[in-house]
């Protein structure tokens, strides 16, 4: 006979994930202050997910995994909480970022395992402080049943995951004026206060920004890498006499720093496929330029280059 382990429990649940921003420095900067403003923080928490029949299944630190029956109840939680947070006279100084995903879990006595947990938490970990991100599974059974509008972030890559997931976060500012926090009638909407969590387009333009700003590092980066190493090829030449051939890795280099620094001068896919199309038909040309012999043979390769990107926009778009 087979020995078997204890069966494992599972059940499909909504997961909100949430932890302090900028904890460890506070706490560096100040103890016993920030000890009482997440003691305060979790009082707030505690407060609206029991008002919203959750129950908070793991707390560590600065911290908590909570779970809830309702996919809305969830979320309606974690806009009070970020409301309540963000008041000029709520007790807790700290900015908290929550993460909220529908998904499978294994359950561990009261504590909560998985990937539906750890995709909770991954959200969380992308949200600005003060903000509230969903997945694709959370958007489709609320953002109809919620005062609050939602923006599309587009797919992103949570850390240790193989496959890029939707991304959604919560627009406090695109509260309906209805009077209610919607259809379910929660209570009365508040009026955005001036603190409350960053517009998404503004979140959007962040992170944008960052990866721009990384790209532009690690282009500067590999062409400094691959001048130094050009400059050892051009020395060797130079050392060695004969004919010339240093122009030939050069061109392959500039070629391959012209194309990874493409999406930092042109918008969109679109954009970023001409600018890597016009950075081959230049190598292309210096090419022809450097092994000239009175034939300008780039026009073949180039033309076929353009009509093979046209061919390729036309399926696209069938």
């Amino acid at each position: 006979m087979t020995a078997t382990g204890p069966r494992i429990e599972r059940k499909l649940t909504t997961i909100l994930a949430a932890d302090a921003a900028g904890y460890a420095s506070a706490m560096d900067a100040d103890e016993v202050g920030t000890l009482s403003s997440l003691r305060a923080a979790r009082g707030i928490f505690s407060r609206f997910i029991d008002r919203h029949n959750g129950r908070i299944a793991n707390t560590a630190g600065d911290g908590l995994i909570a779970e809830f029956p309702s996919v809305v109840e969830a979320v309606q939680c974690a806009i009070e909480v970020q409301r309540e947070l963000g008041a000029d006279d709520n007790a807790s100084g700290l900015r908290f970022r929550i993460g909220v995903h529908l998904g499978d879990v294994m359950v561990d006595g009261d504590d909560l395992l998985g990937e539906g947990v750890n995709l909770a938490a991954r959200l969380e970990a992308m949200a600005e402080p003060g903000g509230v991100l969903v997945s694709q599974q959370v958007y489709d059974q609320v953002h109809s049943k919620l005062s609050v509008g939602f923006q599309y972030l587009g797919e992103r890559r949570p850390k240790n995951f193989s496959e890029d997931v939707p991304v959604y976060c919560v627009s406090f500012a695109d509260e309906r004026q209805s009077g209610r926090f919607g259809r379910h009638g929660h209570g009365p909407a508040h009026e955005a206060r001036p603190d409350t969590p960053k517009r998404p387009h503004r979140e959007a333009e962040h992170k944008e920004n960052a990866d721009t700003g990384e790209l532009r590092g690690r282009v500067m980066r590999h062409a400094k890498t691959l001048g130094i190493v050009w400059i050892g090829l051009l020395a060797i030449d130079l050392a060695t006499g004969g004919g010339f051939w240093a122009q030939w890795p050069g061109v392959v280099m500039l070629a391959l720093i012209g194309i990874e620094a493409a999406p930092l001068f042109a918008g969109g896919r679109y954009g970023v496929y001409v600018a890597r199309l016009a950075v081959l038909v230049a190598a292309l040309a210096l090419i022809n330029l450097f092994s000239w012999s009175g034939t300008l043979w780039v026009v073949w390769p180039a033309g076929a280059l353009i009509v093979a990107e046209v061919v390729r926009r036309i399926h696209a778009r069938a």
